[in-house]
């Protein structure tokens, strides 16, 4: 098995149910990506290119959707978090798979991918 599937297989049920719900829609809404393993976490590329990858916080009890260039998108940036020092990553972050907006976040994937195919 790929690192990538049990970094999200191996994660306990909350986490691990958002992970596998947001791969899907991300799987659906940008077939072209590739889910890879990278800095110890999920991270999804278009060809050679970062595109956003997936945290799960044990520690902050949230699963981070962090987007490569988030300060670049225009939708939904009342929704997006900046933290840490980011100056570039911005992300959607879930406790609980009920919080998932499917159409912000279908939203965001479609605006993310059309910034980076400018790029």
């Amino acid at each position: 098995m790929k690192p990538q599937d049990l970094y999200i297989l191996n994660q306990p049920e909350n986490y691990r149910d958002i992970l596998l719900h947001v791969v899907a829609v991300i799987e659906q809404v940008v077939p072209e990506a590739t889910l890879e393993y990278k800095w110890k976490i999920p991270f999804f590329y278009i060809g050679k290119k970062p595109f956003c990858y997936l945290n799960a916080s044990h520690k902050k009890q949230f699963v981070d959707v962090a987007f490569m260039d988030g300060f670049q998108l225009q939708s939904h940036q009342n929704l997006l978090i900046a933290d840490g020092g980011r100056s570039r990553v911005k992300s959607l972050r879930y406790k609980t798979l009920e919080e998932i907006d499917n159409d912000v976040l279908i939203d965001l994937l479609k605006e993310a991918k059309q910034w980076l195919e400018k790029r």
